[in-house]
């Protein structure tokens, strides 16, 4: 694996152990005011560290099985692959979150991208229950 930026490996660290303990009161400090979070839903990404933060907290009360297998970083150390499975009350997922840190160490990206699509589909219509009232006010564009 690529080295990391040492703010960007105490972060990844960080939020490994938040999601061992399923606890994200430590997320707000890891990621950056502007961030954006790019949704396998949606096509136009949600805009606010806020945004960030509530989306993370209500899928890791979604998710089930949750496991993370591989970590892949760029070459600059900047950016890690995540690769995750979970399921969704009956179907299985596989995933990756795709982060990207400033030099800081913080967040200013989280994109997830969902197979297959049963499993999409059911991880989207629990959070659609859960933040449907919640996620416009955070759309880009």
């Amino acid at each position: 694996m690529s080295q990391l930026n040492p703010h960007v490996a105490d972060s990844i660290a960080a939020w490994h152990k938040m999601i061992a303990a399923k606890d994200l009161s430590g997320l707000p400090a890891l990621v950056h005011a502007d961030a954006i979070f790019r949704s396998p839903m949606a096509f136009q990404p949600y805009v606010s560290s806020k945004a960030v933060v509530l989306i993370l907290n209500t899928v890791v009360g979604v998710f089930e099985n949750f496991t993370y297998h591989r970590e892949l970083a760029s070459a600059d150390g900047f950016n890690v692959v995540l690769e995750f499975s979970a399921s969704v009350g009956d179907k299985q997922l596989k995933g990756i979150d795709m982060i990207r840190f400033d030099e800081d160490g913080k967040i200013v990206e989280f994109e997830v991208m969902i197979r297959p699509l049963s499993g999409l589909q059911a991880l989207g219509q629990e959070m659609g229950a859960r933040l449907a009232q919640h996620l416009p006010a955070y759309k880009q564009g």
